[in-house]
Parts: structure tokens; sequence; C-alpha cells
């Protein structure tokens, strides 16, 4: 019998693997061969862990972003800022996980219905020695994790300069509901890096989006070689056990942990990996911090926001109104930084404080078993729950909780404007009403 050629050896390795992997996950032989034939890889991956495939078209050639939905959520469920900006309603949470249809939602033009199948991701730049394109397939293949992390939008708080310092910022007006947490399935950025050949000389990694909404035709921002090879920094493509939904970036958007939410590039269709800095809108006039306290850098106008800052909040609507008598209020805090490891409680606008519990996180069996296990890794971006007790007299309060986090990071007292109403965290002054 004629040897098999380098290709199809290879081949028949990656199949004999998954046919381990799936054999190990309760799937049978003949079910294995079934999805193989139907959907290849995609479908036998998707089968064992879970996920559900999308069966969703391409959108039309000609069909421009006016013409599509600028989101598919139910809105009613959510603040709506317009323009496909969803905030999250905090008082609707319970758990440490926020349900899919429950996330947050930042668009910066209508949210994509791609089809799998015709997606591709580039890798490229001068910084690479092996340019390559990559199929959906071919992301799905690679060794996946998968973890907790809150995203973060930079402006969540934003209203907050208005509301609590008397200036407006400009930017979508957000409270405390743009951010969400959420457990992340995906393949290691620096995975796809190496395999392109990374360079020692490589210092930028521009992620692209495929979105057509913003000026730079397509939703990017830089990253730092650093960040880009961080084994956390994931190309994800499943969020809660599900297939990543339409809105979060489906097929594959970037995750970066602990760093603001428009790091995390949706919709992603391609990287360029440079040996210069590399200077785009959104790290010079746009996701930076313009104004009397941050120096300009490089050629932005300000400080480029990269990482998040501690925060925390209540699980209230916005103003709230409780009954009188004992209430048993929570809400959640977190940290780029670290766990939570204090978060204190004021009724009187923070004269004096008194401690929260904190909870330990606790996750549905379904989503437990997706995590991956070791010293408590799995949770190290998760944002925590805490809860008080408060005996509730008639009248109007100013409630606040103040948050600090395992590396000894607290939210300050002040911060300085400015312009673009980034990373507010100044303890939250919460209006309630007991009546």
């Amino acid at each position: 019998m004629a040897a098999r050629s380098f290709a199809s050896e290879k081949e028949h390795g990656e199949r004999r693997r998954l046919w381990q992997f799936a054999r190990a996950r309760g799937v049978t032989r003949r079910r294995f061969l079934q999805l193989l034939t139907a959907g290849g890889t995609a479908a036998v991956l998707a089968s064992c862990t879970g996920l559900q495939l999308p069966t969703v078209a391409a959108p039309a050639a000609d069909e421009t972003a006016a013409d599509a939905p600028l989101h598919y959520k139910d809105a009613a469920l959510f603040l709506d800022h317009g323009d496909g900006n969803l905030e999250a309603r905090l008082e609707n949470m319970q758990g440490v996980i926020t349900p899919v249809q429950s996330f947050f939602v930042r668009n910066n033009s209508a949210s994509l219905d791609m089809d799998p199948a015709n997606w591709r991701l580039s890798v490229g730049g001068d910084a690479v020695a092996n340019p390559l394109e990559l199929s959906y397939e071919d992301i799905l293949n690679l060794p996946s994790r998968t973890f907790i992390s809150y995203l973060e939008c930079a402006g969540n708080h934003r209203a907050m300069f208005d509301l609590v310092k008397g200036q407006a910022a400009s930017g979508t007006p957000w409270k405390t509901g743009a951010v969400s947490n959420g457990a992340w399935t995906g393949a290691a950025l620096r995975d796809v890096l190496v395999r392109a050949g990374i360079t020692e000389g490589a210092v930028s990694v521009l992620l692209i989006g495929l979105d057509a909404g913003s000026p730079e035709k397509g939703f990017r921002r830089v990253m730092p070689v650093g960040k880009a090879m961080d084994p956390d920094t994931l190309l994800a493509y499943a969020l809660n056990g599900e297939t990543l939904p339409r809105d979060h970036g489906f097929p594959v958007r970037a995750l970066a942990p602990g760093w603001v939410g428009a790091a995390s590039i949706k919709w992603l269709g391609r990287i360029v990996v440079s040996s210069e800095p590399l200077w785009t809108r959104n790290n010079t006039t746009s996701y930076t911090l313009i104004g009397d306290a941050y120096p300009p850098e490089g050629e932005a106008l300000g400080r480029p926001v990269t990482t998040q800052t501690i925060k925390s909040a209540l699980a209230l609507p916005w103003p709230a109104a409780l009954a009188v008598g004992a209430q048993h209020i929570h809400g959640y805090a977190q940290s780029p930084h670290g766990p939570i490891a204090k978060v204190e409680w004021s009724v009187d606008s923070g004269a004096t404080w008194h401690r929260a519990t904190l909870v330990e996180p606790v996750v549905e069996p379904a989503i437990g078993r997706l995590l991956d296990a070791g010293n408590g890794g799995e949770f190290r971006y998760s944002w925590t729950r805490f809860d008080f007790g408060w005996d509730a007299q008639p009248g109007e309060y100013t409630v606040m909780t103040r948050a600090t986090d395992a590396a000894g990071s607290t939210q300050p007292d002040e911060i300085p404007f400015n312009e673009k109403g980034y990373l507010f965290n100044q303890p939250v002054p919460h209006p309630i009403r007991v009546a």
C-alpha cells in the first residue's frame, strides 16, 4: 500500500485525536461519523461542548448597516441608549454569571449577521514571518480554555461626571450597567500569533473588526505585544456555554480581560502585527483620557485608555425606592488587578462606613463543567457579589459603596475630569427613597 502523504498523515492524526476527544465525552462512533459528515470538526466540537452551531445565513452583499438591526436583543430588558447601545439592569442580576440575554451591548454600528463558513481571520504585518488566514474551524481546532471574566465599557459610570461632579462628558450616558460577567471560551491569541511567526521585533498588535460603522471602516484597537501574547487574551467563540451571540461578535471576537471593552474587538477579521507603535483614532482622539490631568502620550491627545479601574455598584434601579423595614441589598464589584478583598457601604454619603459580606462565587453546574480548574484561576477576572442588611427608615438617602481589591487598590474619593468620561470610579452616590 502506498504511503500516506504528509498532509493526509496529519489529517488522519487530527481526526484520531478528535475521535478520542469525542469518545471521552460520551459520543458514539456512529454519532461521531454523522457529525463529521454533516459539519466537520466544528460540528463535533459543538456537540461535545454543548454549543449550538449557528444556522444563520450571511447578509446579502448589498445589505448596508442601515438596513440591518442595530441589535438582536429585546431592548425592553435594558436601558436603551439608542444606536444599538443597551445598558444592563443590575437590579435584575442575582448570580455571578450574567445571562446572555441580559448581557449589555455596546455597538459602534449595527450588529453583524455572519456565515461562519465564509468567515476568515487574516494575520499579517511586518512583524510576522508567516502571514496566514484561518477559518472558523481552524480556530475551533486550536487548544481552548474557559474562564469567567467581566467585560466593561470604558465609559461605564460616565453619567456620574455630570450627576456627581456637575461636568458633563461626551458619549453614551451610561450609569452603572455598561458591564456584565460571563464564562468565555476561546483560543489564546498568542497561539495564532506564534503560528504566524511573530518576531522578536514585534511592538504593536492591531485588531480590526468587520463592522463598517466607524470612520476607519472596521472598529480597531491597538494593544502592546505583551497584552496580545498574554495567555488570557482570547479569540472567543462562546459565551456561557453557547455559541457567541451576534450582538457579541459572532463568529469570533477578542477578549482582553482587565482592559476596557473597546479592546475586545467584535466580529474580528484582521490582525496586523507591527514592529512600530501603531496609532489609530481609538488610541489618539477616542478611548483616550483628555484633560488637564492627562499629558499627551505619543500621537494621542491625552493618555490612551487601556486597563480598567476598580468599581462597585448597587443592584438597584436609579433612583431606587424601598419599603420601610429590613432590606437585604446586594451589588457587584470588580477590579482588573485581582479579586475583591473588601466592600464597604455607607448610608450617610460616606461619613461612616460598614463592611458588606462578600459572596463566594457560585455558578450553575452547566457553567462549572466548562471552567478551567486550577487554584481559582477561572474566577481571576470575575466580578464579586456583595450584600448587606439595612434597617431602612423613612427618608431620603444617598447610599454609597467602596471596594478594595487583593492588591490593595481602593476606589478613590475623587478622580479628575476627562472630556470623554472614561474610567469614573469614585464611590457612586446612589439615591434611595424609603417610604
